[in-house]
C-alpha cells in the first residue's frame, strides 16, 4: 500500500492539510497573543486616563454632583461605557443609555485619598492625589498677588540670562521652574516657603520644646502654639530686586506683596501682622532672590489645622512646611502622620470613593469553544481527504489503464491501446503510450515480415544449390560446365544477400565504416552512368546524365557509387522498353542533390511509406523476374544517413518515380 499512487497522493494531501492547519493555528495564536497584549496595553492606558480624569474631578469637588457630563465626555472620547457607582452599589453616573446592569467587577476605585498606584504612579508616596488641595486652595485675590510676586522674580531671572517660568501648584500657588526642569515632587521636603536659600529645619530651642498649653509644631520656620505664632529664627533682611513701576505689587498691612517671606513666615523677617516696605526701584539688587513668597492667610489657617492633626498623631513637635508648590511637607520620619493628617483634613473637600466601571455595553467575556474548534478542524480534514481521494482516483485511473495495456502488450496483444479522455500530462501519457504501441506493433510486423523474406530469399538459392548437388551425387545430373555456372550464380546471389544483411546490421549499430574524401560529383555521375549505360541499352532504354555546376562532396566514393548504382539498377529493372532513365545532380543551397528519375509505372501512394523498408516489395510473390530481395533501397537510405544526408522518393502511378539523395556539400576547392 505504501507504494500505491493513490495512497501517496492522499497521504501527501492530508499531511499538507495538517501542516497548513497547524501553521495557521500557530500564526493565528501568535498574532492574536500580540494583538491581545497590545490591546491590553491600550486598555490599561485608556483606563488610566479615565481614572485620572475622574480623580481630578473628585479632588476638586466635595460631591459627585455634576459628574454626568464628564462621564459622557470620557465615554465619547474612549468609545467605551463609563459608569460610576457608590461602594454600596448605587449608580452615580452612567454613559450607557437605558441603564443596563453594571458589570460584575469594577475596573478601579476612584478615591483621591487612596489612589491606585497601578493607575496613578505619581501618587505612590502617600497615595493622595496631588490635585487635592482642600483648604490650601487659594482664593483669587491671593493667587493674583502671588502671581505678581513670582512673575517679578521670573522677569528678574530672565534679565540675568536664566530660563525661568511660572507654574501653578495644586492649590493655585505660583512658583518658579528654572532652566525648564521638572517641578519638584509635591511631597518632597524642601526649603520652607519664605525661608532663605539653603534653609534646613533645625531643632527648636529647649525653652520652647514643650510650651504651656500643649505641644508645638515647627511651621515654615515658626513655632505654632494653639492660636499664636512666635518667631524662632532670626529675621533676615528682605531681598530686593528691580521691579518696573507697572509690575510693582501693592503692599497692604496684612498681605505684603513685594518682598519674599523670611523664616518667621512674614516678609522681610517681620511678623505676619506688620507690613513690609516696598523696595525702591532705584536700589539695584546684587542678584535676584530665589525665595518663594511667604504663606498667605488661607495657607496659614490650613497649616494651623494640619499642625494640630499631625501633633495629635505624632504626640510631639514636628516641622511642617509648604514646599514651593504650596504642598504640605514634613520630615521623612513624620511622613505617615502627615499623610494621615492630610486625609483627615482633605476628606470634607473631596468626593467620596466611588467604583469605576469601564467596558462595552456587552461585558460578557468571549467564550472559547474547544469542541467547535475541533469540529472545524475535523471538517477541514474530511474535506481535504475527500478532495484528495477524488483527485488521486482520477489521476490513478489512466495510469492503471496504461499499466493494463502494457501487460496485454507483453502478452503478445499488439492492438493494446488506452482510451484518452483527459488533457494535460495524463492525456499526453496516454497518447504517447498509444503511439509507442503502434510503433512496436509495426516493428513486430516488420520483423516477422523480414524473417519471412530473409528465409525466402535464402531458401531459394540454397534449395537450388542443394538440389543440383544431390542430383549430381546420385548420378542423375552431370556436373558439367553449365550446371557449375548455374550453381556459382546461385552462390553469388546468396553471398550478395548475406553481404547486404551484414551491411545493414553494421549500419544499425553504427559500425558502418566510411572513408570520406573530396568527391567531384560530375566525375562520379559520369562514372556511374558509364557503368549502367550498357545495361540500359540492353533493356532498350535511354540513360542520360546531367550535372549543373561543379558541386563538391566529402563522401566515401565507393559507398556513394553503391547507393546511386542501386537506384539506377532499380530504375533500369522497372522501366519498360523504350523508356528513359535520367541521372541528375545539382547544388541546393549548402546541399547537393542527386536524382534518379525514370518513366516506369510509378509507385502507388499507399506503398510510398514502405519503399525504404527492408525486404519490402510491392509484388508479394517475390518473383525474381519482377524484383530483387528488397534490401537495395534500405541500403540506399542507410548509406545516405551515414553521410549525414537523407533519401526520399516522389511518384505518381503511370508517371514514373524520382528518387532523391540529399547530401551535405563542401566548398569548391577552386
Amino acid at each position: 500500500m505504501r507504494h500505491s499512487l493513490l495512497v501517496r497522493l492522499v497521504a501527501s494531501s492530508v499531511l499538507i492539510a495538517v501542516c497548513s492547519i497547524v501553521a495557521t493555528a500557530w500564526l493565528a495564536a501568535r498574532s492574536t497573543s500580540g494583538e491581545i497584549r497590545q490591546r491590553q496595553g491600550r486598555t490599561l492606558a485608556r483606563d488610566a486616563r479615565i481614572n485620572d480624569a475622574l480623580l481630578g474631578y473628585a479632588a476638586s469637588h466635595p460631591r459627585w454632583d455634576g459628574v454626568e457630563e464628564t462621564v459622557r465626555g470620557l465615554a465619547r472620547e474612549s468609545g467605551q461605557r463609563v459608569a460610576l457607582a457608590t461602594e454600596g452599589g448605587a449608580r452615580i453616573a452612567d454613559s450607557a443609555a437605558g441603564r443596563p446592569p453594571l458589570p460584575a467587577r469594577p475596573s478601579a476605585v476612584v478615591d483621591p485619598l487612596a489612589v491606585d498606584v497601578s493607575l496613578g504612579p505619581g501618587a505612590a508616596t502617600d497615595r493622595i492625589d496631588a490635585r487635592a488641595a482642600g483648604p490650601f486652595r487659594l482664593p483669587d485675590a491671593e493667587r493674583v498677588r502671588l502671581r505678581r510676586e513670582v512673575g517679578a522674580q521670573a522677569a528678574c531671572l530672565r534679565r540675568e540670562g536664566q530660563r525661568a517660568e511660572v507654574v501653578a501648584g495644586p492649590g493655585g500657588r505660583p512658583y518658579l521652574r528654572r532652566e525648564g526642569g521638572p517641578a519638584p515632587a509635591p511631597t518632597r521636603p524642601g526649603a520652607p516657603v519664605g525661608a532663605p536659600s539653603g534653609y534646613a529645619p533645625s531643632p527648636p530651642r529647649a525653652a520652647l520644646d514643650r510650651p504651656s498649653g500643649g505641644g508645638a509644631v515647627r511651621l515654615v520656620g515658626v513655632v505654632l502654639t494653639p492660636g499664636a505664632l512666635s518667631p524662632t529664627l532670626k529675621p533676615s533682611p528682605p531681598p530686593t530686586w528691580p521691579v518696573e513701576e507697572s509690575q510693582r505689587p501693592t503692599a497692604t498691612p496684612s498681605t505684603p506683596a513685594t518682598a519674599p517671606a523670611s523664616p518667621t513666615g512674614a516678609p522681610g523677617g517681620r511678623p505676619a501682622d506688620r507690613p513690609s516696605p516696598v523696595p525702591e526701584p532705584s536700589a539695584p539688587p546684587e542678584s535676584c532672590s530665589p525665595d518663594a513668597p511667604g504663606p498667605t492667610a488661607t495657607e496659614k489657617r490650613a497649616l494651623d489645622q494640619l499642625a494640630a492633626l499631625v501633633r495629635r498623631c505624632r504626640g510631639g513637635r514636628v516641622d511642617v512646611w509648604l514646599d514651593e508648590s504650596g504642598t504640605p511637607a514634613a520630615p521623612a520620619s513624620a511622613a505617615e502622620c502627615l499623610a494621615t493628617a492630610r486625609r483627615t483634613q482633605l476628606k470634607p473637600y473631596v468626593a467620596p470613593a466611588a467604583l469605576l466601571y469601564i467596558g462595552s455595553s456587552d461585558d460578557r467575556a468571549p467564550v472559547i469553544d474547544p469542541y467547535g474548534i475541533a469540529g472545524v478542524t475535523a471538517v477541514i480534514l474530511v474535506l481535504a481527504v475527500g478532495v484528495s481521494v477524488l483527485v488521486a482516483t482520477r489521476l490513478a485511473r489512466p495510469v492503471r489503464a496504461v499499466t493494463a495495456a502494457a501487460r496485454r502488450m507483453r502478452a503478445g496483444d499488439g492492438s493494446a491501446r488506452v482510451t484518452v479522455r483527459a488533457k494535460g500530462e495524463v492525456g499526453e501519457l496516454g497518447t504517447a503510450f498509444n503511439e509507442m504501441s503502434e510503433h512496436l506493433d509495426r516493428l513486430e510486423r516488420q520483423r516477422r515480415a523480414m524473417v519471412s523474406d530473409v528465409s525466402h530469399e535464402l531458401r531459394t538459392p540454397l534449395s537450388n544449390i542443394r538440389g543440383w548437388l544431390e542430383a549430381a551425387q546420385d548420378g542423375v545430373a552431370d556436373l558439367g560446365p553449365a550446371l557449375t555456372a548455374s550453381l556459382v550464380e546461385e552462390a553469388t546471389l546468396l553471398q550478395h544477400i548475406v553481404d547486404d544483411l551484414q551491411q545493414l546490421a553494421l549500419a544499425d549499430v553504427g559500425k558502418l565504416r566510411l572513408h570520406p574524401e573530396p568527391v567531384d560529383v560530375a566525375d562520379l555521375v559520369e562514372q556511374i552512368a558509364t557503368v549502367y549505360r550498357a545495361a540500359a541499352e540492353a533493356a532498350d532504354l535511354v540513360l542520360t546524365a546531367e550535372v549543373t555546376g561543379r558541386p563538391q562532396l566529402d563522401a566515401d566514393p565507393v559507398r556513394l557509387r553503391q547507393a546511386v548504382g542501386n537506384l539506377l539498377a532499380n530504375a533500369v529493372r522497372y522501366t519498360p522498353a523504350g523508356g528513359r532513365v535520367s541521372l541528375r545532380a545539382h547544388a541546393d543551397g549548402d546541399d547537393v542533390l542527386i536524382e534518379v528519375a525514370d518513366t516506369g509505372p510509378g509507385i502507388a501512394p499507399e506503398h510510398l511509406p514502405h519503399v525504404f523498408d527492408r525486404f519490402w516489395r510491392a509484388e508479394k510473390s517475390r518473383n525474381r523476374q519482377t524484383g530483387g530481395s528488397g534490401l537495395g533501397l534500405a541500403i540506399v537510405r542507410q548509406l545516405a544517413e551515414a553521410h549525414g544526408g537523407s533519401a526520399a522518393v516522389c511518384s505518381e502511378p503511370g508517371q514514373g518515380a524520382t528518387f532523391v539523395l540529399r547530401l551535405p556539400g563542401s566548398p569548391d576547392p577552386a
